[in-house]
Order: C-alpha cells, then sequence, then structure tokens
C-alpha cells in the first residue's frame, strides 16, 4: 500500500460515521471528545486523522484497510486457518431513536461476555446507555426491559405484582399497568453506561 492511497477528509469521516452508525459528525467528536471545529478542518484540509481512525478500527471491527482507503470490504473475511465466529461475536446493533428501533449493523463483542442462555441476543444504543438484550424473550416480569408503550419503545425497570400487573419505572416516572397494556420486546441482559 502506498501512503497516496490514503483518503482523508470527508471521504474517511463518512466511513468512521458508517462504521459507528451514527448519522452526525457531533456524534463521533462526542465519542472522542473532539470540537467540531477539528472535524472540520479535517474535512477543509484533507486531513487524515490516523489515531481516530486506528480507534476507530479497534472500536468496531470493521477493516483498517476499508476505514483508510475506501478499498476492499467493511469486514475483512476471516484469514485461511482463522474461525471468526469462535474469537469474536457479532450481534444486531440497533439505535433507539424517537421512540423507534433503527438497525444499524453489528456490534463487535467477546463471547466470554454472554453465556448462552440468550435466545436472541442484540445491543441497543440509546445517547450514552447502551444494552445488550434478548430479543427472544417477551414475558415481562422482574426485571428491566425493552417496553413498547402505545408505539413508544424504551427500556424501563419492570416489577410484577398481584393481579397480573405490573409497575413499570423509567428514572423519576413510574406507573401500574395491567401486563397485557404493555408489549415486551426483550429483556435486558447487560446494562453499558457511559460516564465520560
Amino acid at each position: 500500500m502506498q501512503l497516496d492511497e490514503l483518503e482523508g477528509g470527508k471521504a474517511v469521516l463518512t466511513r468512521m460515521l458508517q462504521a459507528y452508525g451514527f448519522s452526525m459528525q457531533k456524534e463521533l467528536g462526542d465519542l472522542y471528545g473532539l470540537s467540531s471545529g477539528t472535524i472540520s478542518t479535517w474535512v477543509r484540509r484533507d486531513y487524515f486523522p490516523g489515531d481516530v481512525v486506528v480507534a476507530c478500527a479497534l472500536d468496531t471491527g470493521v477493516s483498517l484497510r476499508w476505514l483508510a482507503t475506501g478499498k476492499g470490504n467493511m469486514q475483512d473475511a476471516p484469514s485461511a486457518g482463522t474461525s471468526a465466529s469462535a474469537s469474536v461475536l457479532q450481534l444486531k446493533k440497533l439505535r433507539l431513536r424517537g421512540g423507534a428501533l433503527e438497525e444499524e449493523g453489528v456490534w463487535v463483542a467477546d463471547p466470554s461476555l454472554l453465556d448462552g442462555s440468550l435466545a436472541e441476543p442484540a445491543y441497543i444504543v440509546k445517547g450514552n446507555h447502551s444494552w445488550i438484550i434478548d430479543l427472544g424473550s417477551t414475558t415481562p416480569g422482574n426485571g428491566r426491559w425493552l417496553l413498547n408503550i402505545d408505539g413508544d419503545v424504551d427500556v424501563y425497570d419492570v416489577a410484577r405484582i398481584p393481579g397480573n400487573r405490573i409497575k413499570v419505572t423509567r428514572q423519576d416516572s413510574h406507573f401500574e399497568c395491567g401486563v397485557e397494556e404493555v408489549t415486551a420486546l426483550g429483556q435486558v441482559f447487560i446494562t453499558l453506561d457511559r460516564n465520560l
């Protein structure tokens, strides 16, 4: 590979946004603590931010060659003699935006993170919060759940109470309702919160 094959500016920025599933440059800036002015300078000067490109490849599992040059596939094929499925776990990635779930590709994780009990694990992101949720578990019980309430999807803490009812809590609000008044889309297995 020649250094002149590296694409900077808007091209590499677009691929990094695609790798993370972001739609806005601000999301990338927030992730790495970069100002919008810094990112704008990359575009204006056709700059190649090598450190951020490498970090993006390590975070997302996408091909470094694809990120840097736009050539090849976004996801590298496993090399001969190795099993990608044995070394990494790829979960469906969804973003919670405006009360709806939007598909955003895959999220790569260490397989030891899950114990094999989940029927349909997925990685779901909303702001600084993310969850690994079993979309195959749809009978609400005690715990944290992905619920559809009157067409609005979000994550809530649920407690079963007598009379086939549940207490639903999120942040500072809560209410009680019948189990049949909400639709459980999945049970939260792991909660991940970004603190910076």
